[in-house]
């Protein structure tokens, strides 16, 4: 703009000298030929050329409520990331070992360039995952050493999900490194949709997850649905006998300092090594804390009550009962309470239907205690917060250009009728979206904020130099037509300008089109429908919004002609 005010008139001053004819070549001759006819036909049937666009935008705003929705596109990173789930447990030797069978299976494939893991918590703690769980990257050949280089990540996705699921053992979910690392820094889980269900009873969690997954499988386009691991973890167990403790003297305290000392160790002195101090902790070896045998025959001493013959010590194993058995893997909690998280990815189809229709099965089918309740998380939470963001943009944005077009014009009239180019230019970008089969996204929202304010350039050109023929002395209905005709070359080519400069985009096949994609095609398609708009629906809206002047006019003439 700095550009134009300035530059742009002292380079004419000095390079436009002379007379300056204003030619037409045979394109835009062409170009007029076609839009007088349709021109005069528009302002003569006025009412249902306007009428016509209302219904239109109104079908376009019922098209956009059911189109799809997502957060962003899902960009193709080239590689693969896969999340590898083992029985809470397992020792990092067995681990291992199934890793590199997994590794093994998933090098078959002559896409895969190398294979990458990761294993349990690093010395660092940034990412702590315990050993049964591993983070595997699938770094993938160039497309052009590819088998067959049309093959999509999707088909190579599930060809490798077929193949990993004959190895025994593992769980398995599919998604790209930075996008795994995103999920889970903004929401706390690495897949699209995260069901949380929230309560106080562990037991009656787990039991309405596992309803709450038998509804999301159901859906189509799941995929690695599955429930976070919260029991199976090997625990030893000791349930002290009441009864029997009672029999012998002893208490719940008195038994627990044994078992205490025996597995955590107690410190019962200092070896000194000239100034370095070290504890000596007692406590039994690892072979017997492991056999259960064993330790019931630990002993626990007895108050000794000075009878002949009463003995000393009592074996666990008499006032206790120890077992290894499931027990709880992890207690997740938020917000002060117990959750436990359905989890899943989204395959071949938009996040927001997929979520609404969880949501509706959900509510249907599957009963909530009193005092739980169930939220949603991951991608789609981003999603619902952007959406919100939006609901105070958009409008902010609309107002800011509608009071711009107010101070240009000075009247609310005149700014009503540039600004219903924006309507109508939604609805372009709207059915460009739905011809091309893109979801509504954070990406197609910034296209439709832009353009909102390209729609209008035009609407101002048109309706300036309608003004200005008008202060001239011009009649409405003449100053309408000359205006529209006259204009129609800059109209055209600034739409053109604007249109083609977004091709490049709304084509692109690259790193980083699954963005720019919604954007381009939104403007496009924007513009379009706009610039028919400048062309045919703005002269008669124009007709219409001055229509007591034109009959004004006519009395006049009429007066003075008689």
């Amino acid at each position: 703009m700095a550009l134009t005010v300035t530059f742009v008139p002292a380079a004419i001053a000095l390079f436009v000298t002379g007379r300056v004819a204003e030619t037409e070549n045979r394109a835009v001759r062409s170009i007029k030929n076609l839009y007088e006819p349709v021109l005069r036909f528009a302002l003569s049937f006025r009412g249902v050329v306007v009428a016509g666009a209302i219904a239109l935008t109104i079908l376009s705003g019922l098209l956009a409520a059911r189109m799809g929705s997502e957060f962003l596109p899902s960009l193709d990173e080239g590689d693969i990331a896969l999340h590898a789930l083992r029985i809470p447990g397992t020792s990092l030797t067995q681990a291992v070992k199934m890793q590199f069978a997994l590794e093994a299976r998933i090098k078959e494939f002559p896409e895969v360039d190398r294979v990458v893991a990761k294993i349990g918590t690093a010395d660092i703690a940034t990412d702590p995952m315990p050993p049964s769980v591993a983070d595997t990257f699938i770094i993938m050949k160039d497309r052009t050493a590819w088998p067959d280089p049309g093959k999509t990540r999707e088909e190579l996705v599930e060809e490798l999900n077929t193949a990993v699921r004959a190895i025994p053992g593992n769980n398995y979910e599919f998604t790209q490194p930075i996008e795994m690392r995103f999920n889970e820094l903004i929401s706390g889980v690495r897949t699209d949709v995260a069901i949380k269900i929230n309560g106080d009873n562990l037991a009656t969690l787990d039991t309405v997850a596992e309803s709450v997954l038998a509804q999301v499988v159901t859906v189509s386009g799941n995929a690695d649905a599955r429930v976070e691991q919260t029991t199976g973890l090997p625990l030893l167990t000791i349930k002290p006998n009441r009864v029997a403790l009672d029999r012998y003297g002893l208490t719940i305290a008195e038994v627990q300092e044994v078992i205490t000392v025996a597995f955590g160790g107690r410190a019962v002195g200092q070896l000194i090594e000239g100034d370095r101090r070290s504890d000596i902790v007692v406590r039994l070896q690892e072979s017997l804390r492991g056999n259960i045998e064993n330790m019931e025959n630990l002993p626990i001493p007895l108050s000794q009550t000075g009878l002949p013959g009463s003995p000393a010590f009592v074996p666990l194993g008499e006032v206790a009962t120890i077992q290894i058995a499931p027990g709880p893997n992890q207690i997740g909690r938020e917000n002060g309470k117990r959750r436990v998280i359905v989890t899943t990815n989204v395959r071949g189809r938009d996040l927001g239907s997929f979520v609404q229709e969880a949501q509706d099965k959900i509510a249907e089918n599957v009963e909530l205690p009193a005092g739980y309740w169930i939220s949603y998380g991951g991608t789609f939470e981003q999603l619902i917060s952007a959406a919100q963001r939006l609901r105070i943009v958009v409008p902010t944005a609309l107002l800011l250009i509608f009071f711009l077009l107010f101070t240009a014009f000075g009247s609310i009239r005149d700014s009503v009728v540039v600004f219903s180019g924006v309507p109508l230019a939604l609805t372009g970008g709207v059915l460009a979206l739905w011809l091309r089969d893109i979801p509504l996204s954070i990406s197609a929202g910034v296209g439709f904020i832009a353009l909102s304010g390209i729609a209008v350039l035009n609407g101002v050109v048109m309706v300036s130099f309608i003004r200005t023929l008008q202060s001239e002395g011009r009649p409405l209905e003449d100053a309408i037509f000359e205006g529209a005709m006259t204009r129609l070359r800059p109209v055209v080519v600034t739409a053109l300008v604007a249109g083609l400069g977004f091709v490049p985009m709304a084509l692109n096949v690259g790193t980083g089109s699954e963005v720019q994609r919604p954007l381009a095609t939104v403007v496009i398609g924007g513009i379009i429908s706009s610039t028919i708009l400048t062309l045919l629906v703005l002269p008669a809206l124009y007709r219409l919004a001055h229509g007591k002047a034109a009959i004004q006019e006519n009395k006049t003439a009429k007066q003075a002609h008689a």
